[in-house]
């Protein structure tokens, strides 16, 4: 079922029952789960795995408050299906978030086309030649691990001399420190993106980010913690969208928890590294998060484990970090002192310090996540665990 359209199912009306289980028994199509209200779904609809929402409906008219409840745990193609006279819901989803709508009863096959409709419709755009950024998230479930600075350095390496329109976006929103890393200070932050006035939109979003001299542009988080909890996760959502338009990459800083807004971004995300470092309690919590990330379906493939200071003498080897995560760790990055140096200086490393193991790591790392075109025809993209060796 690898290939499977995989849809959810939120709502009722008349026959709506029946097409889930017709669907269901679909080819190309898997049904991943149901219920009959879009709030107490909204853990389901989250973690990047479905590729499509059913929401059944009996109103004559847009149900606003259950499509915008859909829409805050999910942005990926809604469908209303509704049963009886709904002309006045035809026009109202012509301005709202939703891809058709299907009118029941209705042939199975007529509401498969749909779906395929709707979820093919994005890649249609891409090829057509929109941008389709890529979102990389960088999380680990402790703090101390150095995920900024791996963060912010992998940011630098793949904005530097304009390889690729890049995007840092620090989501760790209370205490966040990618700028400061970066050694700038900045007027405006992701609070004042999401609150000023009208459409979140590219132009809008060029207005608020501001551009480090290596190319890097960064939207920090907010200046104050309060000013955290005003960074809803619809407008999150939105913005990672407009961002994905603008740029070819966008680099997702965040905090230590699976909060509203760590699961909207992975919602969206296309590669997820998880930092880890050699301590038990580090991998106590990193255990517990891959297992969370189960719980969300979100995809395994995407995950890579990076170890950060792979190298410190402290009782520990890699192979005892992969038998207890039962996982392989793609990426080592080396204690270096380079690192401390240049945080302090503002500078990151991969810029100040071009030939230290650690910047070294980073821009294998880089071209790990987001190969060039010469390295894609040259057959040179990166497999597991060759950041150490490329730093060799």
């Amino acid at each position: 079922m690898s290939d499977a359209i995989r849809i959810y199912l939120t709502g009722s009306c008349e026959g709506f029952d029946k097409l889930g289980e017709a669907l269901a028994q679909q080819p190309g199509i898997e049904v991943v789960g149901s219920s009959d209200h879009p709030g107490a779904a909204s853990g389901a609809l989250q973690g990047g795995h479905l590729d499509c929402v059913l929401h059944g409906t009996s109103s004559s008219t847009l149900p606003a408050h259950e499509v915008n409840a859909i829409r805050e745990a999910t942005r990926v193609p809604l469908l209303l299906v509704a049963s009886g006279e709904a002309s006045a819901l035809l026009d109202d989803a012509l301005g709202a978030e939703v891809a058709d709508v299907v009118l029941l009863p209705a042939l199975t096959e007529n509401v498969v086309f749909a779906i395929r409709k709707a979820t093919h419709a994005p890649r249609r755009a891409a090829s057509a030649g929109k941008r389709e950024g890529r979102i990389i998230t960088v999380f680990s479930p402790k703090g101390g691990t150095g995920k900024t600075a791996i963060a912010t350095n992998l940011a630098a390496a793949l904005a530097k001399g304009g390889q690729r329109r890049t995007l840092l976006l620090d989501l760790d929103l209370q205490f966040g420190d990618a700028a400061i890393m970066l050694g700038i200070e900045p007027e405006k932050t992701i609070f004042d993106f999401v609150n000023a006035p009208g459409e979140l939109d590219p132009d809008k979003l060029a207005g608020y980010t501001t551009t480090h001299k290596s190319g890097l542009d960064i939207l920090p988080a907010p200046l104050r913690p309060e000013d955290a909890e005003l960074v809803t996760e619809a407008k999150l959502g939105r913005l990672l969208e407009v961002a994905k338009a603008c740029y070819d990459v966008i680099i997702v800083d965040t905090s230590p928890f699976f909060h509203g807004p760590m699961l909207a971004t992975l919602d969206r995300t296309d590669e997820l590294l998880l930092v880890c470092s050699l301590d038990v309690p580090t991998l106590k919590n990193v255990r517990l998060a891959l297992g969370t990330l189960e719980m969300l379906s979100f995809p395994p493939a995407r995950i890579r484990i990076v170890l950060n200071r792979a190298n410190t003498k402290v009782g520990m080897k890699q192979r005892e970090v992969e038998a207890a995560l039962e996982q392989k760790v793609q990426y080592e990055i080396p204690s270096d002192r380079a690192v401390p140096l240049c945080i302090n200086k503002g500078a990151p490393a991969v810029l100040a310090e071009p030939g230290s193991d650690f910047a070294r790591s980073i821009e294998a790392m880089a071209k790990g996540v987001f190969p060039t075109e010469e390295t894609k025809r040259r057959g040179l993209r990166l497999r597991p665990n060759v950041a150490k060796a490329a730093a060799a």
